[in-house]
């Protein structure tokens, strides 16, 4: 057998023995990214979800608290007309007693 074709084999061996050292390198490393990809995608679908159902609730308390605060005002309106009468008749029965006397 001559030099060059034995440089030849060996060379070609080294070759295929690469390429599919190589094929099987890069067929693992997409099926890893691959993995990776769809992790990212289930993960950003569970938190979305989790997210719709904080943005539900939280505006189911915003309009809980919108119609607290409704009810707080008119009790407080209610209220300062009522301190209002009682001061108006405190004054009035403070100025009778001054009268009287």
């Amino acid at each position: 057998m001559e030099p060059q074709s034995l440089y030849a084999v060996m060379v070609t061996l080294i070759t295929v023995l690469g390429s599919a050292t190589a094929f099987r390198f890069y067929e693992k490393r997409a099926m890893r990214k691959e993995r990776d990809e769809d992790f990212i995608r289930h993960d950003c679908r569970d938190r979305i979800s989790k997210l719709e159902v904080l943005l539900q609730e939280s505006s189911r308390e915003k309009d809980d608290m919108r119609s607290t605060i409704l009810a707080l005002t008119e009790k407080v309106s209610a209220l300062t007309v009522k301190v209002e009468f009682l001061q108006k008749e405190n004054m009035e029965l403070l100025e009778e007693m001054r009268k009287s006397k």
